[in-house]
């Protein structure tokens, strides 16, 4: 029976959960018509206690782990709460209050090609504030499912495109953002044609309106 090792393709049907001292709160599920799939071993921004708890499991085998802060995403860093000029947002002139208001998730993209989202947090005359600390900082997360598929994967699979946002969760779906992965990246450009989540976390930059 095969099992999870690096360079293994891995499709895993799994909910995420966000666990406190009231409980716990579903974040967000795979299922099997729509399973988390990825290579192992790959994506080097996988989070290492999410690789650690599944690998070596055989296909059909089931799963059931938690993950504290410290193996998770991490505690809240002050230094992802950016202040960034008011006019990067702004769309023929004027400012997008449209897309760009206090408690929405704004999509940008860092200066090498990952897209990234930012939690609005104060706008002012001439500076918006945003949290780019991943979603899931802070958090308790608990992974329960099943591994659905392990085989040899591919060339192509082996090859991927400059970003692949497997093993963990999903770019476009997952509501808090990245569930399995954490990144460091630096300067950001705004793109508001952007749409969905991104799950990573990077680190301070400066940001550029993308045009």
């Amino acid at each position: 029976m095969e099992t999870i090792k690096f360079g293994k393709y891995v499709e895993l049907a799994y909910e995420i959960f966000v666990v406190d001292n009231d409980g716990e709160a579903s974040v967000f599920k795979f299922t099997p018509e729509r399973p988390d799939a990825f290579v192992f071993g790959l994506d080097q921004g996988m989070i290492e206690g999410f690789m650690k708890r599944i690998e070596n499991l055989e296909q059909g085998a089931a799963f059931d782990f938690t993950l504290a802060p410290e193996e998770a995403f991490g505690p809240k860093d002050p230094n992802m709460i950016m202040e960034i000029d008011k006019s990067i947002f702004n769309v023929n002139g004027e400012f997008d209050s449209e897309k760009v208001f206090e408690g929405a998730m704004v999509p940008m993209q860092t200066s090498d090609g990952y897209r990234i989202d930012g939690l609005v947090e104060k706008i002012t005359d001439d500076k918006v504030t945003i949290d780019f600390n991943h979603q899931l900082a802070g958090e308790t997360v608990r992974y329960a499912g099943t591994v659905i598929t392990v085989r040899d994967a591919t060339p192509e699979e082996l090859n991927p495109p400059k970003h692949h946002c497997g093993g963990g969760c999903n770019c476009d779906d997952c509501n808090h953002g990245d569930c399995g992965h954490d990144h460091d990246h630096g300067c950001c450009d705004h793109e508001h044609d952007c749409d969905g989540g991104h799950h990573h976390h990077h680190g301070e930059g400066c940001c550029h309106h993308h045009g």
